[in-house]
C-alpha cells in the first residue's frame, strides 16, 4: 500500500536530515543550562590523586610534601562536570532551515491527494515540533523528523473505532447501517465485516436494504450462504424501510448480536436517493452508520464523505482497495475532514482481507520500518 508516496516521504526525510546537519555545522550551537555544583561537592576523577596545589589543610596530617596513605581517589570530579557542559550542547532550527523540505513536503502530500486542510494541519505540525526547539547535538537528525512526522500522522489519522468492544458496551442487537457510492463494493464489505464478526464471537444477520439495483439481492444472498449468516429479503423493488425493520425483529427474535444493513448505492449530489436514505434511518434507528468509500478515489471519497456526513450523517468509515491505493491521500485524510474515525481497511478481495483500523497501521505502511 502506498508505495509511491513512502518512496516520496523517504526522499523528503532525507532533505529534512540534510538541512538540519548543514544548519548543525553552520551554527554555533548553544550550550545547555549548566549544571549546579555546590561549594565543597567538586571531586576528582577516579584513578587521579589530589594535586599539590590543593593539598592543604586536613588532608595533610604529616607536614608538607608529606602524603597521607589514607587518601582515596576520588568519583565524579569537577573538570568531568565541566567536561560534561562542553558535549551536551544544543541547537536550534530557524524557519529558515527547514522553509524548502516543508515546502517539498507540501507538495508531495497535495499531490498524493491529501485534502488540503489536512495537508495544512501536518505541515502546522511538523512547524511547530521542529522550529525553535532545543536540540541536542547527538540527536540523530533522521529520528528528529521521523519522530515529528509520525506524531503528524497520528494528529490528522484519530484513534480509530474498536467496533468489537463498541458492540460489547451496547444493548444487542446492534444495528450498523451502512452507506455510500454506487460500485465501491460496499455489499461485498458488509459480508466481509460479517466474517469479521462471527471470528470475533458475535452472531449475525444480513438485511438485504438494496432492493431497486437489479441483481443486488442476489449478490448479499450468495455471500450470506458462503458464510452460513441468515440473510433477511423481499422482493425485487420492496420498500428497504420494511426489509430492514423485519430484520430488526428477527435478531430481537433470536437474540441476534448485530444487524448488517445494506442500501442502495446512491450519489451524494442525488437529492430523491438521500431523502430515501433519510427515512431508512429514521425507521432502522442504527447505531452506527458507516460509510463505505474506495481508498483509490483519493479526494473524492473525502468530499463525498463529508456530503454523506452532513446529509445523513456518519459515525465511522470503511475504505476498500486500500491495497491497490499507491497515494494514501483518502486513508490520510478522511478521519480528520470529517471528523470520524475510520473503522475498517479493505485490504483485498476474500473475506478475510479486512482490518481493524489503528493509526500505527497507516503510519507504518507510509513510514516503513522506521516507524
Amino acid at each position: 500500500m502506498f508505495e509511491g508516496l513512502k518512496g516520496k516521504l523517504r526522499d523528503v526525510r532525507s532533505r529534512f536530515g540534510a538541512s538540519i546537519e548543514k544548519h548543525i555545522e553552520e551554527s554555533p550551537a548553544v550550550p545547555s543550562p549548566s549544571p549546579e555544583i555546590h561549594p565543597g561537592e567538586d571531586s576528582f576523577p577516579q584513578g587521579e590523586t589530589i594535586p599539590e596545589d590543593r593539598q592543604t589543610g586536613d588532608l595533610f596530617r604529616k607536614g608538607i610534601g608529606e602524603s597521607n596513605p589514607d587518601t582515596k581517589p576520588v568519583k565524579d570530579s569537577f573538570f568531568s562536570k565541566v567536561k560534561t557542559l562542553v558535549t551536551e550542547r544544543e541547537f536550534i532550527l530557524t524557519e529558515k532551515d527547514l522553509s524548502e523540505p516543508l515546502f517539498e513536503l507540501e507538495m508531495i502530500l497535495l499531490e498524493s491527494d491529501v485534502a488540503l486542510s489536512v495537508t495544512d494541519a501536518i505541515i502546522a505540525h511538523m512547524r511547530s515540533s521542529l522550529v525553535g526547539n532545543h536540540r541536542k547535538i547527538r540527536q540523530d537528525p533522521d529520528e528528529i523528523v521521523t519522530a515529528a512526522l509520525k506524531n503528524a500522522l497520528r494528529e490528522v489519522l484519530g484513534e480509530g473505532l474498536d467496533l468489537p468492544a463498541f458492540i460489547r458496551s451496547h444493548d444487542r442487537p446492534v444495528k450498523i447501517l451502512f452507506t455510500g457510492v454506487n460500485g465501491t463494493g460496499k455489499t461485498t464489505s458488509i459480508a466481509k465485516v460479517a466474517a469479521y464478526l462471527r471470528k470475533e464471537g458475535f452472531s449475525v444477520v444480513i438485511g438485504a436494504g438494496d432492493t431497486y439495483r437489479a441483481g443486488a439481492i442476489e449478490q448479499i444472498r450468495v455471500h450470506a450462504e458462503r458464510l452460513g449468516i441468515r440473510l433477511i429479503h423481499h422482493q425485487e423493488g420492496a420498500d428497504p424501510s420494511a426489509v430492514l425493520f423485519d430484520t430488526v425483529e428477527y435478531a430481537r427474535a433470536h437474540s441476534v448480536d448485530v444487524v448488517l444493513a445494506d442500501t442502495a448505492g446512491r450519489f451524494h449530489n442525488r437529492a430523491n436517493l438521500m431523502s430515501q436514505l433519510e427515512k431508512i434511518r429514521r425507521i432502522f434507528k442504527p447505531d452506527l452508520i458507516l460509510y463505505v468509500d474506495e481508498a483509490t478515489a483519493g479526494n473524492d471519497a473525502v468530499v463525498r464523505a463529508a456530503e454523506f456526513e452532513k446529509t445523513i450523517g456518519a459515525d465511522g468509515v470503511m475504505l476498500t482497495k486500500v491495497d491497490m491505493d499507491k497515494k494514501g491521500g483518502s486513508a490520510i485524510s478522511i478521519a480528520y475532514t470529517i471528523g470520524k474515525p475510520l473503522v475498517f481497511l479493505g485490504v483485498g478481495q476474500e473475506y478475510e482481507d479486512i482490518v481493524l483500523f489503528t493509526p500505527d497501521l497507516i503510519i507504518h505502511e507510509i513510514l516503513g520500518e522506521d516507524a
